[in-house]
């Protein structure tokens, strides 16, 4: 008999919930502490802006690359396990990186912790989906995504405030540690898999990896869902990399403790991803992608005021309107693959949504020192309206209730 999956109210689904949401927390917050002290390692290592970000894409350029191979593990060995086998050697990796003397080495120790991170991101949505009935499926999803919300706050707050009284390396073990506790919770929590059994070896009759990752590829409108990703993640991280830098420069001169409590406004993500999962099972998936793109632009739009309050209210619907798009973009990738490509189908997700961070968290970073802040929100915003364009063009006819 097949498994219908969990449903909202019982013991399974709420342990299940709460396990991923400590996942995402131990994910995000050792990925993203670095930077809320950019700054301070261009200061302390003496290296560019567009260079010191390198520490953040370095790890989610890892990650990138890691999902894919991930995917493959889950099926073979299982979904929690291989979540808890990446966590666990992600964790050991970011408590060391820290403490790296030269930019170099502490760009291959995040790469190497990208890569054990890739786990979590690759596979929890694809458990989630099979472990969860479709009906809530969507509205699951948006509470995982809250929970990366908390993890990539938590990370920028805890390094940023601890580094502004010691040091940067000091701030970032200390999220790191946090990451820690998190993890241990996601093990205790997370429910067996009743969904899915994992076959440590291939049968005749199923497609080998090369076919489930070609099933989706030839998908046009799998093909769009990792275009959101790629450009809107690759926004995103651009604005939350060179923000600091734009407001600690004149008119703002706004000081580094400051500047890490603007980190705060993840705070709306955490409030828009579960809402807009929820608003996307009862509505459809589509318009709240459109709106959450078009909430996203008008956050950019704001922040091109010289006034810090008017950047902070464009901050926080950028942050909401981005966390929004990622919820309904990313639960909607495995629910309209093929059910032989979905651990894949979502890895692809995840594999463009951190190449995006990669590349455009550091590429943007050269605009914004060749060209200045309104020619980067420019990009920013010529992002946002491709990646609309994508949704408008392939994603418009697919019924709601079909993914």
């Amino acid at each position: 008999m097949t498994f219908p999956g969990h449903a909202p109210g019982s013991r399974e689904y709420r342990r299940l919930i709460l396990g991923l949401f400590f996942a995402g927390v131990a994910t995000f917050a050792q990925l993203y502490a670095p930077q809320a002290v950019l700054p301070l390692i261009t200061a302390d290592l003496r290296v560019a802006p567009a260079t010191a970000a390198l520490a953040v894409s370095a790890a989610t350029l890892g990650l990138a690359a890691a999902v894919i191979p991930w995917s493959v593990v889950a099926d073979r060995r299982g979904r929690v396990p291989a979540m808890a086998v990446g966590i666990i050697a992600a964790t050991v990796l970011g408590l060391a990186a820290p403490f790296s003397r030269e930019i170099a080495v502490l760009l291959v120790l995040r790469f190497v912790e990208g890569v054990a991170l890739g786990a979590v991101p690759g596979v929890a949505l694809v458990y989630l989906n099979e472990e969860v009935s479709r009906r809530h499926a969507a509205a699951a999803a948006g509470s995982y995504i809250a929970g990366t919300t908390v993890g990539g706050l938590l990370g920028r707050v805890v390094s940023g405030v601890i580094a502004d009284v010691s040091d940067w390396r000091i701030g970032v073990w200390s999220a790191t540690a946090l990451c820690a506790g998190s993890a241990a919770l996601f093990l205790w929590l997370a429910p067996k898999a009743r969904g899915f059994v994992p076959s440590r070896q291939r049968t005749a009759e199923e497609p080998g990896i090369r076919s489930r990752l070609l099933a989706p590829l030839r998908s046009p409108r799998q093909l769009a869902l990792y275009g959101q990703g790629f450009l809107l993640m690759g926004a995103f991280v651009a604005v939350y990399n060179y923000l600091g830098f734009h407001l600690s420069a004149s008119p703002f001169l706004l000081p580094s403790w400051l500047v890490t409590l603007l980190f705060l406004a993840y705070l709306a993500g955490t409030v828009s991803s579960p809402w807009a999962g929820g608003l996307a099972s009862s509505r459809g998936r589509y318009p709240v992608l459109l709106g959450s793109i078009a909430v996203m632009s008008a956050g950019a739009l704001l922040m091109l005021a010289p006034l810090a309050a008017v950047v902070l209210a464009g901050l926080l619907l950028f942050t909401a309107g981005f966390f929004g798009a990622h919820a309904v973009a990313s639960g909607w990738t495995p629910a309209a693959a093929p059910p032989a490509s979905r651990s894949q189908a979502s890895s692809l997700y995840y594999f463009a949504y951190y190449a995006g961070s990669s590349v455009f968290g550091w590429a943007l970073g050269l605009v914004f020192g060749v060209a200045g802040w309104p020619w980067f929100l420019g990009g920013v915003l010529v992002m946002c309206a491709v990646a609309a364009m994508l949704a408008v063009t392939t994603l418009r006819e697919v019924p709601s209730g079909q993914a």
